[in-house]
């Protein structure tokens, strides 16, 4: 079981659907969250630090800002994301940019940037960990998001070899895949117009699942998990 209480957790998209819920359920169990958001995602308040996660140096700055106002790391959840929507043969290059920028180089990037630390963690006998939510597109890539399930794609296969080596370390890596989940994200693409999706996942229970792998030291949440 990994405990939770006094853990300093960096959840980047603190202030979205998920990544808002999921800071609360951990803030509920003890931890300090330090919550990363974009600037123009309105996020204020103690603990919570801006950054432009389409520029190199943003993912590395919120965990260099947790560091600075803590002195550890603990834990890290990916939950920021953009999506877009349309045939593939009308992609824009600032789209396809912009897709890979957040949903893949980004957290590629933080869980490079937050090795050391997260391995400062293990060594001082805690159990730190890495989410991220790839979603069920890296399980199934879909028509109309075929640039917005290849980004996602290349994280799961990031996180899937990378846990390789970072458990090494003590570090688990755990990549979640949920189906559609209502939220705003949907809502405002950075291109196209959403679909009809059907039957969506409660942004809550999402939340309240990914933490409770947490807890319970899961490795894997696939989209049958959800």
């Amino acid at each position: 079981m990994t405990e939770l209480d006094d853990a300093v957790v960096l959840v980047l998209g603190a202030s979205g659907g998920l990544g808002s819920r999921i800071a609360a359920l951990l803030e509920e169990r003890g931890a300090v969250v330090v919550r990363g958001g974009s600037p123009a995602g309105g996020l204020t308040g103690e603990n919570a630090y801006l950054a432009d996660l389409r520029d190199r140096a943003g993912a590395g700055s919120l965990v260099q800002a947790a560091l600075a106002a803590h002195g550890r790391l603990d834990g890290v959840i990916v939950a920021a994301g953009a999506v877009a929507f349309g045939p593939a043969s009308t992609l824009a290059d600032d789209t396809l940019d912009e897709l890979f920028a957040i949903n893949a180089l980004a957290p590629i990037r933080v869980i490079r940037d937050s090795f050391a630390p997260l391995a400062a963690s293990s060594e001082a006998g805690r159990k730190p960990f890495v989410i991220t939510l790839s979603g069920v597109v890296s399980e199934a890539p879909t028509s109309g998001m075929a640039a917005y399930s290849a980004a996602k794609s290349a994280l799961g296969a990031f996180v899937q070899a990378t846990s390789r080596e970072y458990r090494r370390s003590g570090i688990r890596l755990l990549d979640a895949r949920p189906g559609h989940t209502e939220t705003e994200l949907s809502k405002h693409p950075i291109a196209g117009e959403a679909p009809a999706f059907g039957e969506s996942h409660s942004p809550d229970a999402v939340a309240e699942r990914i933490v409770r792998a947490i807890v319970d030291d899961e490795k894997d949440l696939p989209s049958t998990a959800f």
